[in-house]
């Protein structure tokens, strides 16, 4: 089944620390928002590989905007 990524909070997007179909844990830093000068990472919500990813370093994102797809 594949699960949503949703960004935490509007800002935006500092870094991908994955690529699609890199394998991740859970709890994996997989990507960093800024928002108000500070740093907020996303932390896989549980193991999987990376199917899509939806947004580039740069974007702006809302707050429940979709990050990346991982599989699981």
């Amino acid at each position: 089944m594949d699960q949503d990524m949703l960004a935490p909070l509007a800002g935006h997007v500092l870094s991908i620390k994955c690529a699609v179909g890199d394998t991740v844990e859970e709890d994996a830093e997989v990507v960093v928002i800024e928002a108000l000068k500070m740093e907020t990472p996303v932390f896989a919500p549980c193991d999987g590989t990376v199917k899509e990813i939806r947004v580039k370093e740069g974007d702006h994102v809302e707050e429940d905007d979709v990050l990346l797809v991982l599989g699981t």
